[in-house]
């Protein structure tokens, strides 16, 4: 599940990117202001952010600058009144990825995003491919050497994440909210035994391994 992080001060615009967002299966989070955002930024792994143009005090431009200048090159989809269009190109000097003039068209934003995402190597058609190990986001299976395996959807969605991030750490916390969700009633226990599970499954693969990173959290290293 990807993670989009909308901020924008107005209240009624953040439920309606949340509700469209989690519609669509993404995972959001809001922030009504770019200093919040910086916070959630350092907490949580976001693979895309949708910013408001217009802001009190730091503005979607100077957010996106400060991004781009520490070297976060994640994809950024501006939303900014029609009346701006002039200021596209500035937003796009900053670091902007892709803009968008309100009122939006929901598809539209949708596919942008997918297309954002797919160019940043996030995601390929819903396809992860390793060495010889395809993993299809929509169809929850694994692929090796042409044998198919259909995963549960915790296990799946858990196995896509690590190997999405070769080589980064994520502590059970992390994965137990991305992959469960905030509001999962399940604790961090449940992430060591889904792991568990990954391992016996995959425990003669050539491709990778999934780590332990004691007191940390767990990563996946690729072989090849």
């Amino acid at each position: 599940m990807f993670r989009i992080l909308v901020v924008d001060d107005d209240k009624n615009s953040r439920r309606y990117y949340h509700a469209v967002l989690s519609h669509s299966g993404y995972q959001p989070f809001c922030a009504d202001s770019a200093e919040n955002a910086f916070h959630l930024l350092e907490e949580k792994n976001i693979d895309l952010l949708l910013v408001d143009a217009l802001m009190p005090g730091t503005d979607g431009f100077s957010l996106t600058k400060t991004l781009r200048d520490c070297g976060n090159d994640m994809p950024i989809l501006m939303i900014a009144p029609k009346h701006m269009a002039k200021d596209v190109k500035k937003g796009f000097l900053m670091g902007v990825d892709d803009y968008m003039a309100c009122p939006i068209d929901e598809d539209e934003m949708l596919l942008r995003i997918r297309a954002l995402l797919r160019r940043a190597k996030i995601v390929s058609e819903h396809e992860l491919k390793v060495g010889n190990t395809t993993l299809d986001y929509d169809t929850l299976t694994v692929s090796i050497h042409g044998n198919e395996t259909i995963l549960p959807q915790k296990e799946f969605y858990l196995l896509y994440k690590l190997l999405s991030y070769p080589n980064q750490i994520f502590t059970r916390d992390q994965l137990m909210e991305d992959i469960w969700g905030p509001e999962s009633d399940s604790t961090s226990a449940t992430v060591s035994v889904h792991i568990g599970r990954l391992r016996k499954r995959f425990e003669h693969s050539e491709d990778f391994t999934i780590h332990t990173i004691r007191g940390l959290g767990y990563k996946a290293c690729v072989l090849k």
